[in-house]
């Protein structure tokens, strides 16, 4: 899979040929990737393949998940000149989206250090990009949501306008579905989650919540259904997620980790 994402992300990018080689001739090259920015490193792994593919010698002076300062070289390669500059676009595009997104996640996660709360990602992707972000959020310190509608079950306030009877939708459901998917249904309200709790749902998301809200919640889940997970979503801030971390929910989602992250500054420079 990650093969086939670096090649179509080339493919992109050369076209029918790079018209440099066109009308050059091959040298041996050495460039340098440039940290222009302070940030958290990720697309090691993608940029490796690519490496592979069209067989350049790379170097990495960080690696997947370390923090860098703006000055520092974080890799080094070797290549002819025509190969070296066919990849270069793609390479850096690669390197940089990654790491944007694994130096936001970084910041989220260390202002919920203390706690035992996890921080997760969201299916609010890029198309045809799901993997590869996702990938950065876990570089970053975030563990990831479900993939995709294939791998559990949620119940969103779109779902549940189209259900009659929940409890006799909970029971055929877990009839139907494999052995080991869970079951997550989304409350706007105390009541929702108490009601939420009482059909058996093994995670109860808490959206748009407020920490004193969320609170309560978990109170009654202590008291009342100590094996059902606890997520808090909706608009929640690098400035509010200590808030939400202190309530005692087992998860904190936000889809800004991937949808807010501003690039970084990285520049490629052949030597």
């Amino acid at each position: 899979m990650i093969l086939d994402f670096v090649k179509n992300t080339l493919a992109e990018d050369v076209g029918r040929g790079d018209l440099y080689a066109r009308v050059s001739k091959p040298v041996k090259s050495v460039a340098k990737v440039i940290a222009k920015s302070d940030g958290v490193l990720a697309g090691e792994l993608y940029c490796n393949a690519l490496c592979e593919l069209e067989a350049l010698h790379v170097k990495w002076h960080f690696k997947d998940s370390q923090s860098f300062k703006k000055g520092d070289t974080l890799v080094s390669l070797q290549a002819d000149s025509h190969t070296l500059l066919k990849v270069e676009r793609t390479f850096l595009n690669m390197l940089l989206h990654a790491s944007s997104i694994a130096t936001l996640t970084d910041r989220y996660v260390s202002l919920i250090k203390p706690y035992s709360t996890k921080l997760l990602d969201t299916r609010k992707t890029r198309p045809l990009l799901r993997n590869f972000e996702k990938y950065a959020t876990r570089v970053g310190g975030a563990t990831n949501h479900r993939m995709g509608l294939d791998d559990s079950l949620m119940l969103k306030d779109t779902h549940l306008k189209t259900i009659e009877n929940l409890q006799e939708f909970m029971q055929n459901a877990r009839k139907n579905i494999p052995f080991t998917c869970k079951i997550e249904i989304e409350a706007e309200s105390f009541e929702q989650a108490k009601e939420f709790m009482s059909v058996g749902a093994d995670i109860v998301m808490c959206d748009n919540m407020t920490p004193q809200q969320l609170k309560e919640v978990v109170r009654y889940r202590d008291e009342n259904y100590k094996s059902v997970l606890l997520e808090a979503s909706g608009n929640i801030t690098l400035e509010s997620i200590e808030s939400y971390a202190q309530t005692g929910v087992d998860a904190i989602s936000s889809g800004s980790l991937i949808h807010q992250a501003n690039w970084i500054d990285l520049s490629m420079k052949v030597l």
